[in-house]
């Protein structure tokens, strides 16, 4: 049975925020080229023939040593790849438009994304600060089974795709090749124990800070 305790309304907020991109920042990332290492191949998709006024996106399927995953590409978006070079270009097809600008910098960030994941793999690591807390896998590899002072253990099913292992009843270390899920999965784990400032407990994500508070004593 999973855990019918809920986080905290302040836990609903997550580590791991994304942070507003300017247009002019947006197309200095987009065009910059991405390296394309020896054990990636990379396949484009042409969306199928228009039905209507929808027209379905395209698709780029990234494979690697470590798994393979895609990713839908706005028709309004090239892909170029040079295979001699090793490097992989996106172009929009008119970079003063304000979507187009957006989806620029955005896809190329998760292309490269997908390229890390697939031939290195994204990490998350979590620790668990205080008395008490500690965390373990269970069913296989299937769950992760949170002891954080609440009256029964939490429990939390890892998402397809993630690896989850305990180094150290106080760590708890999740691998990917999906960064996106990595790092919700760990924003998941996180809200069950927010890091508060006066006693410095919670759950902290990667290298994950907290500044210390005094209580105002009356």
């Amino acid at each position: 049975m999973f855990s019918r305790i809920r986080p905290s309304v302040e836990a609903a907020s997550s580590p791991l925020r994304s942070f507003s991109t300017s247009q002019q920042c947006s197309s200095k990332i987009g065009r910059m080229p991405i390296s394309l290492p020896p054990s990636v191949k990379l396949t484009k998709v042409a969306p199928p023939p228009r039905r209507g006024r929808t027209q379905e996106m395209g698709t780029l399927q990234v494979e690697g040593p470590l798994g393979k995953l895609s990713l839908p590409i706005p028709e309004f978006l090239s892909i170029d790849i040079d295979e001699a070079a090793k490097k992989v270009t996106v172009t929009p097809q008119d970079q003063y438009h304000r979507q187009q600008r957006a989806m620029w910098g955005n896809t190329r960030a998760l292309i490269q994304n997908h390229i890390i994941g697939v031939s290195e793999g994204h990490v998350a690591i979590l620790r668990l600060v205080g008395v008490g807390y500690k965390a373990s896998i269970e069913n296989g590899g299937k769950i992760v089974n949170l002891k954080v002072q609440y009256a029964h253990p939490v429990e939390l099913e890892v998402p397809d795709g993630v690896k989850a292992s305990t180094p150290q009843p106080t760590r708890i270390l999740l691998e990917g090749t999906d960064k996106h899920v990595v790092k919700q999965f760990a924003a998941e784990i996180r809200q069950w124990r927010v890091p508060e400032p006066y006693k410095g407990k919670g759950i902290f994500v990667n290298a994950e800070t907290i500044k210390l508070k005094t209580r105002k004593i009356k």
